[in-house]
């Protein structure tokens, strides 16, 4: 198995990051970009490393950067587009280099703001079918007036977007699962994963620095 050394170069530029997790130890995260399409209160921690990891970009790496580091990804319990930012602003990006996971016998996930409809004024999850096996979308509230609070989104509509998101989601991924953060004020876990129900995915309640 690929050991924590092994990505040298990835733990000098990741951030926003592209995590490839092996079955024990977890390597670097690999780099990605850092855009965000809100300004969330709740992902501001003020540091941009996680355990040991520098995750500071000095560039916007290309999908041949990335499909370069995970030269193969049957070797991991899955890759994950995460971190810092979010990782469906670089859509394009993001398909090519799932193709090339799925292709060497891999497994994607999408962690996501769910807000990837609206920013590309289309619906983008048919062009994630047979590319992404699992959506985790940060769903952070049971309404609009906590989401706006939280979430500070960029774009008007934007908590019915992610709901929209969620739903749709169901018919070409298949696992499609809502999270909120506990012990936000104002957020009602609950209510959230009473939401989530409703539309039909699964829901996670996660933890403050998770």
């Amino acid at each position: 198995a690929m050991t924590t050394g092994a990505l040298t170069w990835a733990t000098r530029l990741a951030a926003c990051s592209f995590d490839a997790m092996p079955p024990v130890e977890m390597s670097p995260p690999l780099p990605w970009a850092w855009l965000r399409s809100s300004g969330a209160t709740l992902c501001s921690s003020g540091t941009r490393r996680i355990r040991s990891w520098d995750l500071t970009l000095d560039h916007k790496p290309s999908a041949a950067e990335l499909i370069e580091s995970v030269p193969e990804p049957s070797r991991y319990r899955e890759v994950v587009f995460s971190g810092l930012g979010e990782p469906t602003l670089r859509l394009n990006l993001v398909l090519e280099v799932a193709a090339h996971v799925k292709t060497n016998g891999g497994r994607v996930r999408v962690d996501t703001d769910g807000l990837a409809n609206l920013v590309h004024d289309r619906d983008t999850l048919p062009a994630m079918a047979g590319l992404v096996d699992s959506l985790s979308v940060s769903l952070n509230a049971q309404d609009e007036t906590v989401y706006e609070r939280q979430c500070r989104p960029n774009l008007p509509g934007s908590f019915e977007a992610v709901t929209d998101y969620l739903r749709g989601a169901r018919g070409h991924v298949p696992e499609v699962r809502a999270t909120a953060v506990a012990g936000v004020p104002g957020v009602d876990i609950p209510a959230c994963e009473r939401l989530a129900k409703d539309l039909g995915v699964d829901f996670r309640a996660r933890r403050m620095r998770e």
